[in-house]
Formats: structure tokens, C-alpha cells, sequence
């Protein structure tokens, strides 16, 4: 079983551990975050929880029952009422719907937690799972754009518009 968490201080070890496990398989869809991104890890997440506190950015953990983490939904840049979307699941969690369901629970969050109405996403368009997962949640395409020099969409959701819920 998995559940959706609540970005805390005690996932640094399993959210970083996650995050050199799936080095590879991410940088193969997105840009890779660097290597500094790893060094200074520590610091980063400790930062992440105060501008988590103060509103600016919710982030989720997907753990498994061992506490292992599977995947991670982030909702940053939250202003006026909307936040960008961005997810990722570990290589070996990938094609059982677990991204499809976090981002369905993040959502829900975002509306009646967090007093957000409207979210935004991005992807490659050779990105075919999360343009998928998209679909499924309710995001509608919302315009093309360059994502790291390659094609992508941009896609948005009214959280308020029942009309736009998952499929």
C-alpha cells in the first residue's frame, strides 16, 4: 500500500535516497538536477519545509508501508490562488497508476487545503505517461511551448469546475 505524505523532516533520508535511485530514469525525461543538488541536499530540504510552512510550496512524499519513497507530487511558484504541478515516480513504482492517483490526491489538497483554484503543468510532448496522467486528472492542453530546448505543452486545471475532475 502507498499514501501520500506530507513533505517532513524525517523523509530526507528516503527522499534523498529516492532521488540517486532514479538519477538516470529521470534525466532520460527531464533535466537532471546536478550534482549539487545531491551535495547540498540537507540544506535544501530543510529549506523546502520553511517555505513549505510560510505557504509557498507544498510538497508530497508517495511511501510505500516500509517507508521507502515511490514518488513525489510538488506544487510550487503558489501565488494568487494557483501553483504549478510537477511529479515523478520511481522507475520501478512507474505504470501501475500511482502517479495518476497522487496527482488526484494532490488536488483534492490543493482545493480544499490549501485554497488553491487553478493548477499548472508542463511536459515534453514525447513525454506520453505524464502527458497521460495529465488527461486522466483532469488537465487540459493550454499551449505549446520549448521545456529545456525540446517541445513541449503547457497544461492547466480549474479546480473549481467539477466539469474538469479526473476521467
Amino acid at each position: 500500500m502507498t499514501v501520500l505524505q506530507r513533505l517532513r523532516p524525517d523523509h530526507a533520508a528516503a527522499l534523498l535516497a529516492f532521488e540517486r535511485e532514479n538519477r538516470a530514469y529521470f534525466a532520460a525525461s527531464i533535466p537532471d538536477r546536478g550534482d549539487d543538488y545531491f551535495a547540498e541536499f540537507d540544506a535544501r530540504h530543510s529549506e523546502l519545509l520553511v517555505d513549505q510552512a510560510a505557504g509557498l510550496l507544498h510538497f508530497h512524499v508517495l511511501a510505500d508501508d516500509e517507508g521507502a519513497v515511490l514518488g513525489r507530487v510538488n506544487l510550487v511558484d503558489v501565488a494568487d490562488g494557483s501553483a504549478e504541478l510537477g511529479y515523478r515516480i520511481a522507475e520501478r513504482a512507474a505504470g501501475r497508476g500511482l502517479a495518476t492517483e497522487a496527482v488526484r490526491q494532490v488536488c483534492a489538497l490543493a482545493l480544499a487545503e490549501y485554497g488553491l483554484s487553478v493548477l499548472r503543468a508542463e511536459t515534453t510532448e514525447d513525454n506520453h505517461g505524464s502527458r497521460a496522467v495529465l488527461a486522466r486528472t483532469g488537465f487540459e492542453p493550454a499551449g505549446e511551448i520549448v521545456l529545456c530546448g525540446r517541445p513541449g505543452l503547457r497544461f492547466t486545471r480549474d479546480l473549481r469546475d467539477p466539469a474538469a475532475g479526473p476521467r
